[in-house]
């Protein structure tokens, strides 16, 4: 059974000011996405799932269908504020979807094969499809799940601080735990992250998850007994969300399997705020002049 690539796509992107999930980058106008998904196939994922809100749908349709249809098989599932909430009321002022795991979750009936879970507007590189395709198509199981990890130092952004999943790691390269820090910059010489009104220090070499995870689709049942204790708990937080990294430390905690982080030399970039556009536009190019990617990814 091949592998499916599931694509997080639901977000309106506030920081950035547009949909940049369907903004291109590349010289043909490639989205950020259509690497990912081009890095995917060559690696030998089969399918590509999209999560987006329902009002994006003919959007996604029109961009990716004509130059995706014969090469990959496509499906689309969103993420509704009431999905997989029960009987539990969603507060009037919740404007933001649950989260990322939330998101995850509303994939539970569209994928029955262990699958990769990637963010729209980051790009991984081919190394990570690659590695993450040999372990789902390898050791991957109920009990033993993968994070691709990214070197921190390398994934933050100049025009603003980022969000990262810092991950504390085994001798085995076995998953610890990992804490989603909200407010990660480069400061003088260390790495700092805020939390509340106070700061810390991050070691430089941490690995952190660029939410580029592996699953079995085992993950589906427990995600969503997470999710409904996070409602208990943080439900009428309008800001509260319920992200992947939650999954990953609950599952290691509670003893239910490992987690391996899986190092990859690929060059991350993504686009945080408009001002990253041009760097991932020149980052784009080098790989194309290098020979890496074609000019044109679908011709």
């Amino acid at each position: 059974m091949q592998p499916t690539l599931l694509i997080l796509a639901a977000g309106m992107a506030s920081r950035y000011g547009s949909m940049k999930q369907i903004q291109g980058f590349g010289p043909s106008g490639e989205t950020i996405m259509d690497y990912s998904i081009y890095d995917a196939i060559k690696a030998g994922f089969t399918k590509v799932v999209f999560i987006i809100r329902k009002d994006f749908a003919d959007d996604f349709k029109a961009i990716f269908e004509p130059k995706l249809k014969g090469k990959v098989e496509l499906d689309y599932v969103y993420q509704e504020m009431n999905a997989f909430v029960g009987d539990y009321p969603v507060p009037a002022e919740r404007t933001k979807p649950w989260g990322t795991a939330h998101a995850i979750l509303c994939a539970k009936d569209a994928i029955k094969e262990p699958f990769a879970v990637i963010n729209a507007d980051d790009f991984y590189g081919r190394d990570s499809f690659e590695k993450a395709y040999k372990f789902l198509t390898g050791p991957v199981s109920e009990k033993l799940y993968c994070i691709i990890g990214y070197e921190l130092a390398k994934t933050l952004s100049d025009n603003g601080t980022v969000s990262r999943g810092v991950c504390e790691v085994d001798a085995n390269d076995n998953l610890v735990s990992i804490a989603e820090r909200t407010k990660i910059y480069q400061d003088g010489d260390k790495i700092t992250y805020e939390e509340g009104d106070k700061k810390y220090e991050v070691p430089y070499d941490s690995k952190v998850s660029m939410n580029f995870w592996g699953f079995d689709p085992s993950v589906f049942a427990y995600d969503e007994k997470l999710f409904h204790a996070f409602l208990q708990e943080q439900g009428t937080n309008p800001k509260a969300e319920f992200f992947i990294p939650i999954i990953g430390d609950k599952f290691i905690k509670e003893g239910k399997g490992q987690i391996k982080v899986i190092p990859t030399d690929s060059k991350w970039f993504g686009v945080t705020y408009k001002e990253d556009a041009p760097g991932v536009q020149a980052a784009l190019n080098e790989l194309i002049a290098k020979g890496e990617y074609p000019s044109n990814l679908w011709k």
